[in-house]
């Protein structure tokens, strides 16, 4: 539905009448509907799922500050460097660690919501294009035809 359309609908229930609703079509379907007002392709699902990996994946390799030059204990450079600052009675020290832990921390939350997306999307993508299939058979004429959106207020009455 159009944002006009919708426009037009609220206006006319606030007056008192009857708004009707029209569907966008299917596309290969006829009759009926304008342009969608969403619309949304595997391609793009598939576009964004990717690049949501692709940034995941170039993340998790350099933006691991807590872990880059690791001693024999498992301590990064900057965390080595944290340490002989409070060793040496510096308050940078501690500030440095805090820095690398909120960092660590934040950097786990963007890795997270990164895989989020990819997964979901993925998910989405299979999802809609199973629920696609399955309304476009569901809206056949006995002949096998599409049923044209046109058409679709006629089983609401």
């Amino acid at each position: 539905m159009a944002w006009d359309e919708w426009e037009n609908s609220k206006a006319a229930v606030a007056a008192g009448r009857q708004a009707s609703m029209r569907i966008n079509q299917v596309p290969g379907g006829s009759g009926g509907g304008g342009q969608a007002d969403l619309v949304v392709n595997q391609d793009d699902l598939g576009g964004v799922g990717h690049e949501a990996f692709m940034l995941h994946s170039q993340l998790h390799k350099e933006a691991d500050i807590a872990g880059a030059g690791a001693d024999k204990e498992g301590a990064g450079s900057t965390m080595q460097a944290a340490a002989a600052l409070k060793g040496s009675d510096f308050a940078l020290g501690d500030e440095l660690q805090t820095t690398v832990s909120v960092w660590t921390s934040q950097v786990k939350s963007v890795l997270q919501a990164c895989a989020h997306i990819s997964n979901h999307l993925d998910y989405s993508k299979k999802a809609h294009a199973e629920d696609d299939a399955a309304i476009a058979a569901s809206l056949r004429n006995r002949d096998g035809s599409a049923v044209p959106a046109s058409r679709l207020a006629e089983y609401f009455t």
